[in-house]
């Protein structure tokens, strides 16, 4: 199994970084996102 991982593989994969507009929406959609817990039930709510 150590033979399928190299350092080219590795090279690789520090190129594969989110771009800004990625970042950006996941932080304001994390803000966004309340979850309310009422019993046993959750409820999502997204504050636009």
């Amino acid at each position: 199994m150590a033979k399928l991982y190299s350092k080219e593989k590795l090279a690789t994969q520090k190129e594969m970084l989110p771009k800004k507009e990625t970042v950006s929406f996941l932080l304001n959609y994390s803000k966004a996102l309340s979850i309310t817990n009422v019993g046993k039930m959750k409820f999502e709510t997204i504050a636009n």
